[in-house]
Order: C-alpha cells, then structure tokens, then sequence
C-alpha cells in the first residue's frame, strides 16, 4: 500500500518503513504524528483519489529526528562596481519514519 501525502508545500509518495525528510514539523524526536492530507491511496486491489483529499485517509508516522538540511550559498555580483556577497543557510527538517497507512 502507498499513499500520496501533502506537507509543507510538497507532496511525498510514502510506503509503510520509509524515511522521509520534510519541512520542520512542531514535534519532538519519539513522538508519533498523524499526516491527515491524504491526496491519493492505491493499492494492489485499486486507487482511490480524493477530491483533493480521501475522505478518512491517514498516515501515521514517528519523529526520527529534528535537523537542518545541507548548506545552500548563494552568490551575488555586481559587475561594473565589483560587489560581491556570499550568503547562504540550512533549511530546518524533520525526519520521519512512516509507521503505517490508514485507506479510510
């Protein structure tokens, strides 16, 4: 069974035992969470497609850990006055487990 789940701005396609990074959720590391927009669930036997979300679909899923993802710089030129800036940041996550998957 997979499910179509959206978060942060960003659908993911998650099976049971798959490890996922999102956009930080507020959660502590152990705790378990329940991901309620379900966009799409299929199985062998069939999809069901929700309009936008399946109706008492559910993802539940553990809090792996709180992170930040990998540095990304940007670099800014200005050519005629030669001005140059460097800048860049790390995006919080969270990782997460998925534990199981509800149809609804």
């Amino acid at each position: 069974m997979y499910a179509i789940i959206r978060t942060g701005g960003k659908q993911y396609r998650v099976r049971e035992g798959d490890r996922i990074a999102i956009e930080r959720i507020e959660a502590t590391e152990g705790a378990q969470v329940t991901l309620s927009d379900v966009l799409l669930v299929g199985d062998e036997t069939g999809t069901k497609v929700g309009a936008p979300l399946v109706a008492g679909a559910a993802v539940t899923a553990t809090v792996e850990v709180q992170d930040r993802g990998p540095k990304v710089t940007h670099y800014h030129f200005k050519n005629k006055t030669r001005r140059e800036r460097m800048v860049g940041h790390r995006q919080p996550r969270t990782r997460l487990v998925i534990t199981g998957i509800t149809a609804g």
